[in-house]
């Protein structure tokens, strides 16, 4: 395999929407961690402290996320730099390392998805009982 300054670059556009997805995310938790904590401080309740303890789970999977997609970047931007200066090999495997970064940004997404329809189906349930 032959590693171009263009190789890196590619993934810029993708992960910056990937960490764009993850902000809309958080600030969508955020605003609902707020809410549920003013209606428990309103009227405590189990069922609430459950909801809570759903979302900061993740919450801590969607920083795992973005943290991940963020070195990503960073590591493709270095591995540019690395191109550049003709340091053709710790490029390569600076590269590696951001694409299995940007897996695992990938798969903890998969998991926080699978968390939030768990949640949404109990809340179905719930309605439909």
């Amino acid at each position: 395999m032959h590693l171009t300054l263009s190789t890196p670059a590619l993934l810029f556009s993708a992960i910056s929407l990937l960490l764009l997805a993850y902000t809309n995310r958080f600030l969508a938790i955020a605003q609902l961690v707020r809410t549920l904590h003013s209606s428990h401080k309103a009227s405590p309740s189990k069922l609430l402290i459950g909801q809570i303890k759903n979302l900061r789970t993740r919450i801590n999977l969607i920083r795992n996320m973005q943290i991940n997609g963020i070195t990503s970047l960073l590591l493709c931007v270095v591995c540019m730099f690395l191109l550049y200066v003709n340091w053709i090999k710790p490029a390569e495997i600076v590269f590696g390392v951001a694409l299995i970064l940007l897996i695992i940004s990938l798969a903890l997404s998969v998991r926080e998805i699978q968390i939030s329809v768990k949640a949404l189906n109990l809340h179905l349930s719930d309605i439909e009982e």
